[in-house]
C-alpha cells in the first residue's frame, strides 16, 4: 500500500495534479508516518504553493533533506534569518550544507538578500564547483559583479570532470546487479547441492540474453529461490512444471538443431531461448551441430536408459531445487513424438555449448567494450557542445551584467541561429541596446522577442521603459493590457501599466501601480527604482529617497537607483551627496554616457570645473548623439567666459538636436556676452518658437527684454542658474 500510495503521489506531481499528490500524501503520512513521508508531503505543499504548510510540518526534522526543504520553506516565506540556521546552524558549524549545489545555491542567495555579497559569491563558487552546470549559480555571479570568464567557468576541464563523473556514476549500477546475480546464483547453488549436472544446467542458465546484457536468464526462471526484487523479470508464460505438474528434461542449448532433424514435430520453443539463442548462433559451426546431433539421435534403442527411470530421478532433483526450467510442453500422447534424451547426450551437448560460449565471450565482451566507448565519446561530444553553448551565453550575460553592451552584443551574435531566436537571448540583446541608449534597436529587438515568445514577462518591464522614451503610447498601453492578461500577479505587467499612466503625466496613478509590483514581488528591484521615480516627479524627495534605498537593499549593484539618489540631491542643492551617488553609479557602469554628464554637473556645481570638462569630454565620446553632454560642456564653458568655443559646442549641437529651445536660449545669452545683439534678439526668438516648457518661457523673454540693457543692469547670475 505504502509504495503504491507513494508511486501515486509521484504520479500526480508529474502530471501537475498538486491537490491530488497534497491530498493522497497526507493519506500516506497518516497511515505511514515516516519522515521521508513527511519530506514528500512537504514537496508537495511546495509545489501547491503552500510554504507555511511545508514549514509546519518540517520543523524540527534532521534529515539532511528536510532541512533543504525546511530552508526553502523559509525563504519562500522571506523568513530568511531562520533559513540561515537551517542550513548552517550555528552550534554546529562543521555540519555539511545539505542538498549539496543547490543547497550552496540556496545559501548564496540568503546571503545576497541580506547584504553579505562576498559570503553569498563564496556559496555560488561552491556551488558551481559541486555542479558545473547549474546556470543559476552563474547568473547570480554576474549580477554581483564577481563572475569569472566563462571560458574558465566551462573549460574543457570542466568537460573531462563531467565525463568522469558521469561515466562513474554510469557505472555505479553495474558492480550492483554483478552482486545481485552472485547472490542468487549462491542461493540456488546452495539449493542445488553439490551435483556436477546440475551445476552445468546452472551455468546455461545464467548466461545474458541477448540485447539485455544486464539481465540474466537464470533472474527470467527463478521463482522460489530468486529474491522479490527480482520479481519484475519473470516471464509471463507458465513453466511446464506449472503446466503438467511432472518435471521438464533438462535446458538443451542447441535444441534448434534437434528441431532441424525432427521435421518440426518437436514441441515449440520459449521465446525466452530464443532470445538466447539468436546472438549465438552467429558464431556456431552449424556443420558441426548438424554432426553432433546426427550422432546423437542415430542411437539404438537399446543404449537409451528407461524414460521413466530418468524422470524419476529429474523429478527428485527438481523437487529439492525449488527451481524451475524452460522446457517443451510436457508429455506428448503421440507415441512418435516422446523424447528420448540421455545423459550422455545432455553432457555432450554441454560441452560443445561451453566452447561455444567461450568463442562468443570474446565476441561480447569486444561488442561491450565497443559500445562503451561508443557511448563515451558521444557522452563527451554532448558535455562539449553544453559548454560551448553555455560559454557563449555566460560570457554574453557576463559582458551585460558589467554593462559592456558592445562586447556582449557582439558574444550574441556568434550564437547559432535557433539559440539567438529565442525569448530570452532577443530579450538580453534588447536589453544591451536599451543601456546603449539605442532605444530604435531595444524596440526591435524586444518586439521580436514579444512576438516569438509571447508569454514570456522577464525583460517587459525594461520593453516597456524603452516604448515610454520612444513615446509609444498606444503600443505602450496595448502591452500593458497584454500582460496583464498574461498573469495579473506578475510584477513586469504592473510596471508596465505604471510606465503607461507615467507617460500620461499622471504620476499618481502610475505610482500605485509601481507600488502593486512591488507587493507582488519586493525583491524586484527596479520596480522600487520606479516608485521612487514618481515620487521625485511629485517633489516627494523624502519618500523618493526610501524608495531608491529599498532599491539598493535588493541589489546593491543596481545603479540606477544610484542615479535616482543623485539626481534628487542635485536639485536639493546638496552637490556632494550629488557627486558621491552619481559617482557610485558610474562605477557600477563606467559606459553610460548619462551618468558621466550627471557627474560632470554635480561637478561644475561643486566649482570643479576642469574635472567637469574632463567628464563631460567622456560623455561626449562615449554617446556622440546625446546632447545632454554637449549643452552641459557649452554651460561650463560660458561660466568659464571661453565663449567662442561654446559658440563652437553649441553649433555641433544643432547638428543633432535641432529643434531644442534651450540651446537657442544659450546661444541668445552668449552672443549677448559677446555683445553681437542682433544675433542674440534672433536666437532668443527662435527659442520662443520652439515653444518651450511654460518655466522656460517668462526666462526667455526676459532675457529678451534686456538685451540692450548694459550688463551691470542684469541680473546675470539667476539666469545662468535658470537657462
Amino acid at each position: 500500500m505504502e509504495t503504491l500510495m507513494v508511486d501515486r503521489v509521484h504520479s500526480s506531481l508529474r502530471l501537475f495534479m498538486h491537490r491530488n499528490a497534497v491530498f493522497l500524501c497526507e493519506r500516506l503520512c497518516a497511515q505511514f508516518p515516516a519522515e521521508t513521508n513527511v519530506q514528500l508531503l512537504a514537496t508537495c505543499y511546495l509545489h501547491n504553493n503552500q510554504p507555511y504548510a511545508a514549514y509546519h510540518i518540517l520543523k524540527g526534522k534532521k534529515l539532511p533533506e528536510s532541512r533543504y526543504l525546511f530552508a526553502m520553506s523559509c525563504f519562500r516565506m522571506n523568513l530568511l534569518r531562520e533559513a540561515e540556521e537551517t542550513l548552517c546552524p550555528v552550534n554546529e558549524p562543521n555540519m555539511e550544507v545539505p542538498s549539496g549545489a543547490t543547497g550552496h545555491y540556496l545559501l548564496g542567495l540568503i546571503y545576497r538578500y541580506t547584504g553579505r555579497v562576498a559570503a553569498a559569491a563564496e556559496q555560488f563558487v561552491q556551488a558551481l564547483t559541486l555542479d558545473p552546470l547549474l546556470w543559476a549559480a552563474y547568473e547570480e555571479l554576474c549580477i554581483l559583479g564577481v563572475a569569472e570568464d566563462a571560458n574558465e567557468c566551462f573549460s574543457d576541464t570542466t568537460a573531462l570532470r563531467l565525463q568522469q563523473e558521469l561515466t562513474s556514476t554510469s557505472n555505479v549500477e553495474k558492480p550492483n546487479i554483478v552482486n545481485e546475480n552472485r547472490f542468487l546464483y549462491s542461493n540456488v547453488s546452495a539449493s542445488l547441492g553439490d551435483s556436477p549436472k546440475q551445476i552445468k544446467q546452472l551455468h546455461a542458465n545464467t548466461t545474458e540474453v541477448s540485447g539485455y546484457p544486464h539481465v540474466k536468464s537464470s533472474a527470467l526462471h527463478v521463482q522460489n529461490g530468486a529474491p522479490s526484487n527480482l520479481s519484475q523479470f519473470d516471464t509471463p508464460s507458465p513453466t511446464a512444471t506449472q503446466a503438467s505438474g511432472i518435471a521438464p528434461p533438462p535446458l538443451c542449448r542447441n535444441m534448434h538443431a534437434y528441431q532441424n532433424t525432427t521435421g518440426g514435430n518437436a514441441p515449440s520453443k520459449p521465446k525466452i531461448n530464443a532470445l538466447n539463442l539468436t546472438h549465438r548462433r552467429k558464431y556456431l559451426d552449424e556443420a558441426g551441430l548438424k554432426k553432433v546431433s546426427g550422432r546423437l539421435f542415430n542411437q539404438s534403442s537399446d543404449s537409451v536408459p528407461r524414460r521413466s527411470a530418468r524422470l524419476s530421478r529429474d523429478t527428485t532433483i527438481n523437487s529439492n531445487s525449488n527451481i524451475s526450467h524452460f522446457g517443451g510442453n510436457g508429455t506428448d500422447n503421440s507415441s512418435g513424438n516422446r523424447y528420448h534424451i540421455d545423459e550422455m547426450w545432455t553432457d555432450n551437448v554441454t560441452a560443445t555449448s561451453s566452447s561455444a560460449i567461450t568463442v562468443d565471450g570474446r565476441y561480447c565482451e569486444q561488442d561491450k567494450s565497443e559500445r562503451v566507448q561508443s557511448q563515451d565519446s558521444k557522452l563527451a561530444v554532448g558535455i562539449r557542445e553544453l559548454l560551448t553553448l553555455l560559454r557563449t551565453l555566460g560570457e554574453g550575460y557576463r559582458f551585460s551584467c558589467l554593462f559592456k553592451c558592445q562586447e556582449a552584443l557582439e558574444v550574441y551574435r556568434k550564437l547559432p541561429e535557433p539559440q539567438f531566436n529565442t525569448g530570452w537571448v532577443l530579450c538580453q540583446v534588447g536589453k544591451a541596446y536599451f543601456e546603449l541608449v539605442n532605444y530604435l534597436e531595444a524596440d526591435r529587438f524586444f518586439e521580436l522577442a514579444h512576438r516569438l515568445s509571447p508569454c514570456t514577462l522577464e525583460g517587459m518591464d525594461i520593453y516597456s521603459t524603452v516604448l515610454y522614451h520612444l513615446n509609444e503610447e498606444m503600443r505602450l498601453s496595448y502591452l500593458a493590457q497584454e500582460l496583464v492578461s498574461i498573469d495579473r500577479l506578475s510584477p513586469q505587467a504592473w510596471c508596465a501599466v505604471g510606465n503607461c499612466f507615467a507617460l500620461r503625466k499622471d504620476h499618481e496613478t502610475a505610482l500605485k501601480n509601481f507600488q502593486r509590483a512591488v507587493q507582488l514581488d519586493s525583491r524586484v528591484a527596479y520596480a522600487h527604482t520606479l516608485c521612487g521615480h514618481e515620487y521625485s516627479a511629485l517633489e516627494d524627495y523624502e519618500n523618493s529617497i526610501k524608495l531608491y534605498r529599498s532599491a539598493l537593499q535588493v541589489d546593491e549593484r543596481h545603479y540606477n537607483a544610484w542615479y535616482g539618489l543623485g539626481v534628487v540631491y542635485l536639485r536639493q542643492e546638496k552637490f556632494e551627496f550629488a557627486e558621491h551617488h552619481f559617482r557610485r553609479a558610474f562605477q557600477i557602469n563606467p559606459c553610460s554616457s548619462v551618468l558621466m554628464c550627471y557627474l560632470g554637473m554635480a561637478l561644475h556645481a561643486l566649482k570643479r570645473n576642469e574635472e567637469a570638462l574632463e567628464m563631460m569630454e567622456k560623455a561626449i565620446f562615449a554617446d556622440k548623439k546625446n546632447p545632454l553632454p554637449k549643452y552641459q560642456k557649452a554651460l561650463i564653458l560660458l561660466g568659464l567666459q571661453k565663449y567662442p568655443e561654446a559658440l563652437d559646442e553649441l553649433e555641433r549641437l544643432k547638428e543633432i538636436a535641432p529643434h531644442e529651445s534651450s540651446m537657442y536660449a544659450l546661444m541668445g545669452k552668449i552672443y549677448k556676452q559677446l555683445n553681437i545683439l542682433d544675433k542674440a534678439v534672433f536666437c532668443f526668438g527662435i527659442a520662443l518658437d520652439l515653444k518651450p516648457p511654460a518655466a522656460d518661457v517668462a526666462l526667455i523673454k526676459s532675457a529678451m527684454e534686456k538685451v540692450h540693457l548694459p550688463d551691470e543692469l542684469m541680473d546675470d547670475d539667476d539666469d545662468d542658474d535658470n537657462i
